[in-house]
């Protein structure tokens, strides 16, 4: 079944007989799945003594339930191949085999390439405009270099664009800015490009069609050198003329009000072109209004945009909202995804109307987004965005539909964690181990493709490109791919969502169930459904024990993260009604204080997550859960003895151990964290070979050396956590790492050194340290002064993290010296994230952390930072700032952030995560 799916993958979009009979196949496969799973894992227990009572009063055993779902699976199948028999659905392949393999064999079209075009038309169709007045088009990419300049040259080599325009001139702005070299600049193009003699005394004439380029460029160059030639009067002269100039990488305003001063508006039809990465520049080189049209997308975060002056917009709308009216334009722009082709038509719209008609019209386009924007005419031009993710969502390959239609479960403009994601994949069956790749490989996989096609993102404050080189953490789905993909939940059948408008008359067959925070909580109408096919539910907001129904029989995911009001009553049901659960998250649930005895009968349980609950211990019957691949407990709170609050002790769980074994049994084991360590728990935990994951607290003088000899020989693990005991800080100081596979370290609870490092550590991407103090007036990083240049010559770290609890006056200097002069250091890193409660002067070195591209600052009670050499990170995009902090910090990083080249906003918020 699943091999005819990818064969039929491509027939199915010409053909809505096939389209059905894919979906049928799919529910089918997917049944039979669910049918075969309840057969192979049947409580084994001995239940001879049911067949002992009378048949008319006797129980359904469950071997006899299985028997007949088996049976009526097989009737199904029966049934559906003499169909396809009868209607020849799936044409004989020894018959018809040209027909299937010439499309095959055919070329197919680079999708790059014919997205490009289109962008360059409707770029050469602004240059080309009518208007008298000289235009300024900015050119905005979001993403890398990659496609802006290419789709720029092919718009200003177009024939119709140089046919227009007799002075042509392409300049790349370097710093500093020299007015007399941009000028010499323009001019040897201008004549160029024109292929005109410089003046009419010049006896050198260039002829197009008998000199090549080369020469041409040349003989430039040597008449503009004559001691005769008027450069600023031919520059004058020439500005008279219609012109087009292409400006390249336009780093500040500065240089634009310099520029802008030499290049006059004399009602000729003249053009500028700006290109940039930076969004404020390119609105304030245009002016508002202005309007936006997307030229290309390559990605969420790689798209090429055109900002161009608006002629003219009657602004009927109120320039102040009131509650009401904010949220509803924030539903509606969250909605867009931030695509400015969408948002510009939905305004256009907007403001055709009154004010006291256009919030009807808002609510309106939000209650049925997809619907306006595929039938009202008003919208005619989103069409081929429409077309474009039609074919997205078809070209793609069948397996990966289920992932795609399975990102609607979540809330709009919500962070989703990468790994919830993906063990969720597991235990409902899309992701399944292969013959080279584990289930968590593939799941990682299919991941990076959705994150490939655009449809998932980092979360919007997260501009970084760090996750090209390490994991993402977190995700966000694009508002607008969601919101067609709900539009389309239906056809496919898998999600069925529980909201404020749900009634009785709901029907829902799917295999994922959403309760929403809104919907009122109905148990008729939760009873109306059919559960029969269900496989996990979701619930945000109030959890209530009607939630659970006899009738989920193939129940593999119960996900309550964060969910309120459930109790270890109602855990006990839940245990008990649902015996296939394979993930059980019950994340940010405080309400939990134990796990159930009967915890060991779910024996298919894979993921268990616990983490922020009330849980302090794990029952001993876990140890029977062998097929446990992923634990997660413990909590992060204040510590009660801080006054400042700035130490985050972990909180880990205690693990069960009996006289004869203990979690050693766990063989299957990837993640595990918080736990509590103990003499016993280290024996233990040397058995766990397999682990990739690791978090404990508890480490102290006594037994740091045991632990790290009993992880000495876990070369899988990848990432580690370690949380030292109060007044055990030093208790590293002579222990080396063993683990040269490493590639996240969190260290906390440190005193005023590293333990000492191996050169091993090659592979470290993520570094969090957590730090009593350093030392007062030390120029170095920490008190060992080879620290500083360890962490900075760290090959691949990417993402630091740094809490500490300073001495007043304190001095945190990012800078490696060597012999006197200062190196090149932490090259890599994208992110850094500094936590302090007391004072501390920061300090980035002309030579430091060239490629950092966010900087979080965390302020705690009694905090007070400031910033020196903000303007020597150059590529810094984004700066956030959060805690307890005084409007004085806050305006002193602006100040700081005005100097930067890249002109970016401090942010005093982050989004949540769900």
């Amino acid at each position: 079944m699943r091999s005819f799916l990818e064969a039929a993958n491509d027939d199915r979009a010409k053909n809505k007989v096939m389209m059905t009979w894919v979906r049928q196949i799919r529910e089918l496969a997917s049944d039979l799945e669910d049918g075969i799973e309840l057969a192979v894992h049947l409580d084994m227990e001995s239940t001879w003594w049911l067949r002992m009572i009378p048949s008319c009063i006797a129980p359904t055993l469950p071997l006899d339930e299985a028997e007949a779902e088996i049976k009526e699976l097989r009737d199904r199948v029966e049934e559906l191949s003499g169909r396809n028999k009868r209607y020849n659905i799936i044409p004989d392949a020894g018959s018809n085999t040209t027909t299937f393999l010439v499309p095959l064999l055919q070329p197919t079209p680079d999708p790059v390439s014919s997205k490009r075009q289109v962008g360059v038309q409707d770029l050469s169709r602004l240059i080309s405009n009518k208007r008298r007045d000289l235009q300024v088009i900015s050119v905005l990419c979001t993403g890398g270099d990659f496609g802006m300049a290419t789709l720029i040259r092919e718009a200003y080599n177009d024939p119709g664009v140089c046919h227009d325009f007799g002075c042509r001139a392409w300049v790349k702005l370097v710093h500093p800015f020299n007015p007399h070299e941009f000028i010499h600049c323009l001019m040897a193009q201008f004549y160029a490009n024109s292929h005109s003699p410089i003046h009419k005394d010049q006896e050198i004439i260039i002829s197009k069609e008998k000199e090549d380029e080369e020469i041409i460029g040349v003989q430039v160059l040597q008449c503009m050198k004559a001691p005769e030639y008027n450069l600023l009067g031919e520059f004058v002269q020439k500005m008279k003329k219609k012109y087009l100039v292409i400006l390249e990488d336009l780093p500040t305003m500065v240089v634009w009000d310099a520029i802008r001063a030499l290049l006059p508006d004399w009602k000729n039809g003249s053009r500028i072109i700006v290109s940039t990465h930076q969004m404020e520049i390119a609105e304030l080189c245009v002016g508002h209004p202005y309007q936006v049209a997307e030229l290309i997308k390559f990605s969420v975060h790689h798209s090429v945009y055109a900002y161009s002056k608006l002629v003219s917009v009657e602004n009927k709308i109120p320039p102040s909202f009131s509650g009401q009216e904010a949220a509803e334009l924030r539903e509606l722009i969250l909605k867009c995804g931030g695509l400015p082709k969408i948002l510009v038509a939905i305004s256009g719209l907007l403001t055709t109307k009154t004010a006291a008609t256009w919030m009807e019209t808002a609510s309106s386009i939000n209650d049925k987004f997809m619907y306006h924007l595929e039938t009202n005419p008003a919208f005619a031009g989103l069409q081929g965005m429409f077309d474009r993710m039609q074919s997205t969502l078809r070209d793609s390959p069948d397996y990966l539909k289920p992932y795609i239609f399975y990102l609607s479960i979540f809330p709009r403009d919500c962070s989703i964690r990468r790994r919830r994601l993906v063990r969720r994949w597991i235990a409902e069956g899309y992701s399944t181990d292969s013959n080279d790749r584990t289930a968590e490989e593939n799941g990682e996989i299919c991941f990076s493709k959705l994150l490939n096609m655009g449809i998932i993102h980092p979360p919007r404050q997260l501009v970084t490109t760090a996750f090209t080189d390490t994991s993402m953490v977190s995700c966000q789905v694009d508002g607008f791919y969601r919101e067609y993909i709900i539009s389309r939940r239906m056809e496919e059948n898998l999600v069925c969502e529980l909201r404020d408008s749900s009634s009785i008359s709901t029907k829902c067959t799917g295999r994922h169930l959403i309760i929403r925070e809104n919907w009122n909580r109905d148990p008729n109408v939760f009873r109306s459904m059919d559960f029969r096919r269900l496989r996990s539910m979701t619930v945000f907001g109030m959890w209530d024990s009607f939630f659970i129904s006899a009738s989920m029989k193939h129940f593999r995911a119960l996900d309550l993260e964060n969910a309120s009001g459930v109790s270890d009553l109602d855990l006990v049901y839940m245990v008990r009604m649902l015996p296939r659960l394979k993930f059980l998250s019950l994340r940010g649930c405080h309400q939990i204080t134990h796990l159930p005895i009967k915890l060991s009968s779910l024996r298919q349980l894979q993921t268990l997550d616990v983490r922020h609950t009330s849980i302090v211990a794990l029952p001993p019957g876990i140890i029977k859960l062998q097929k446990l691949q992923y634990i997660r407990a413990g909590a992060t709170v204040p510590a009660e003895d801080s006054i400042s609050g700035w130490r985050r002790p972990r909180v880990g769980v205690i693990v069960p151990r009996t006289r004869t074994t203990g979690i050693r049994k766990l063989v299957e084991l990837r993640t595990l964290g918080v736990i509590n360590i103990g003499v016993g728990v280290l024996k233990e935990l040397k058995k766990l070979t397999q682990l990739q994951k690791l978090g404990v607290c508890g480490i102290n003088r006594r037994n740091s050396e045991k632990f790290f000899d009993a992880i000495s020989g876990h070369g899988r693990l990848e990432s580690l956590s370690v949380q030292l005991d109060m007044y055990s800080q030093r208790c590293l100081d002579d222990i080396t790492m063993p683990l040269d596979n490493l590639h996240s370290l969190k260290l906390y609870g440190l005193d005023d050194k590293l333990p000492k490092w191996s050169d091993r550590l090659t592979k470290l991407t993520k570094l969090d340290l957590e730090m009593q103090t350093l030392k007062k007036n030390d120029m170095r990083f920490f008190a060992d002064k080879d620290d500083m240049r360890v962490l900075g010559e760290l090959p691949k770290l990417c993402v630091l993290r740094l809490h500490m609890k300073q001495q007043q006056d304190g001095k945190l200097h990012f800078c490696v010296i060597i012999n006197g002069d200062e190196s090149l250091s932490y090259d890599n890193v994208k992110i850094l994230e500094i936590v302090c409660s007391s004072r501390l002067h920061v300090d980035f070195g002309s030579k430091t952390m060239k490629h950092l591209e966010l900087l979080k600052v965390d302020c705690r009670t009694g905090s007070y930072l400031q910033f020196a050499g903000l303007d020597n990170l150059s590529e810094l995009k984004e700066t956030f700032l959060k805690g307890s902090y005084d409007e004085t910090l806050k305006k002193h990083l602006e100040e700081e952030l005005a100097d930067h080249p890249k002109k970016h906003l401090l942010k005093s918020h982050e989004e949540s995560t769900c």
